[in-house]
């Protein structure tokens, strides 16, 4: 049983910036940050790969939000910038252990959630 629990959300004005951090109780393979907006699905926003480097981004949050992972700590963390009131939703830190050839965005391949932490822009 991995625990997710995730700090750092709250309201901000558009084009502010909010950082958000997730500690794992342990290690696992894949971190990945998800989102969902209120009447929406949840959806990958930002998943760094476990071994190349390369992070998957939403198109909606290339060049704003930067991901980054501290795997001897078990953190990782969501550099939110230029913020805009579509990015309101509920942001989760999520777990998926499997030993992939690569860290995958699909939700349901993700075992373990934190409890979620509000994000805000108002329009």
């Amino acid at each position: 049983q991995v625990v997710l629990v995730e700090s750092g959300g709250g309201s901000v004005q558009a084009g502010g910036s909010l950082t958000l951090s997730c500690t794992a109780s342990e290690y696992t393979y894949c971190l990945g940050w998800f989102r969902q907006a209120p009447g929406g699905e949840r959806e990958a926003v930002a998943v760094p790969d476990a071994f190349d480097g390369r992070t998957y981004y939403d198109d909606s949050v290339k060049g704003r939000f930067t991901v980054s992972r501290d795997t001897a700590k078990n953190t990782l963390s969501l550099q939110m910038n230029s913020l805009k009131p579509e990015d309101t939703a509920v942001y989760y830190c999520a777990a998926d252990p499997t030993v992939r050839a690569y860290c995958r965005i699909l939700t349901r391949l993700y075992e373990y959630w934190g409890q979620g932490t509000q994000v805000t822009v108002p329009l």
